[in-house]
């Protein structure tokens, strides 16, 4: 039975996630950083032995450290770092910018998802899909920015993406993949209710890209439609 961890599980990208892996039949690890409160999830969790859930503070090295110990004896065919925030949602511009809020930002978007990748390597090392996936986000494209803004959201999903593309080249040789997708602008508390996109679509693209992965196309960026994203 193949196993995947995602990452931000208890709403949005994170829970449609967790809910099409499972129909598929797969293993699911299944963190947040509150699984207490997360009632959709635990709806799921109670309907299916499949499911583990975890807590998970994707900038708590500790935790992260915790999940990783919980985890020693596991096998990960997909980490699925999904866990992101946009930073500020009061979309306040320059003049006018939360530092505090930007730094949280890196280290949730940037920081936190290496952090993950680094303490469970030892788990993806184990098993025989060996992938590591960053749900990043076309706004973090220098060339595809044609419209500003965005400072803390585009920043912290460009660190990221820098940070994957050295990881995929350092772990090539361990035969280990590394995968950024873009889930399009999606219906979810930060797209927002005028997204076009259903969560439903976004994922069952994201994991057809996530299924047919090879080697060949470790350190790349797709949306979920397939179509390569320039840097």
């Amino acid at each position: 039975m193949n196993a995947i961890l995602i990452t931000g599980s208890d709403k949005g990208l994170g829970l449609e996630f967790t809910r099409q892996y499972l129909d598929a039949g797969w293993r699911v690890h299944a963190s947040c950083r509150r699984p207490d409160q997360a009632e959709l999830l635990q709806s799921l969790d109670q309907t299916n032995d499949r499911l583990q859930l975890h807590k998970l503070d994707v900038t708590d090295p500790a935790s992260i450290k915790d999940l990783a110990n919980a985890l020693r004896d596991e096998t990960l065919d997909v980490l699925l770092n999904n866990a992101g925030t946009y930073g500020d949602q009061e979309f306040r511009g320059f003049g006018a910018l939360d530092y505090e809020r930007w730094e949280h930002a890196f280290r949730v978007n940037t920081m936190g998802p290496i952090r993950v990748s680094e303490a469970l390597l030892p788990q993806v090392s184990r098993s025989k899909k060996r992938l590591i996936v960053m749900i990043s986000t076309k706004m973090a494209s220098l060339s595809e920015n044609t419209s500003g803004g965005a400072y803390l959201y585009r920043s912290s999903k460009a660190g990221l993406n820098a940070a994957a593309k050295s990881l995929a080249l350092d772990l090539h040789d361990q035969g280990i993949g590394v995968l950024l997708l873009h889930p399009g602008w999606v219906q979810t508390d930060m797209g927002g209710e005028s997204a076009p996109l259903p969560p439903q679509a976004s994922i069952r693209g994201m994991r057809e890209i996530i299924d047919r992965f090879t080697l060949a196309q470790t350190g790349h960026f797709f949306a979920y439609d397939g179509q390569e994203i320039p840097w």
